[in-house]
């Protein structure tokens, strides 16, 4: 897996395969399936041959590199009843 993180935090936003493909511009990240309009190659970092938790949901789990922890500042969605 890889995962691109926000420079700023840490924070892991997105997590693929590793055979998806996809270009990090100055102005944004093109994926096969969508665009990210608020990353680019000055405010994220992709970490390659990663193995995310089990439970990983963006923005949930801070990534340093090595290893992984759950963000403080998560906060899980509520149940749909």
């Amino acid at each position: 897996m890889k995962t691109i993180t926000k420079n700023i935090n840490n924070l892991s936003v997105y997590l693929f395969e590793d055979t998806v493909n996809f270009t990090i511009e100055a102005d944004k990240i093109t994926t096969p399936t969508f665009i990210v309009s608020d990353l680019n190659s000055s405010n994220c970092t992709v970490h390659n041959n990663v193995t995310a938790p089990n439970d990983w949901v963006g923005s949930k789990y801070i990534y340093d590199g090595s290893s992984w922890s759950v963000s403080p500042d998560y906060t899980a969605p509520p149940e749909v009843s």
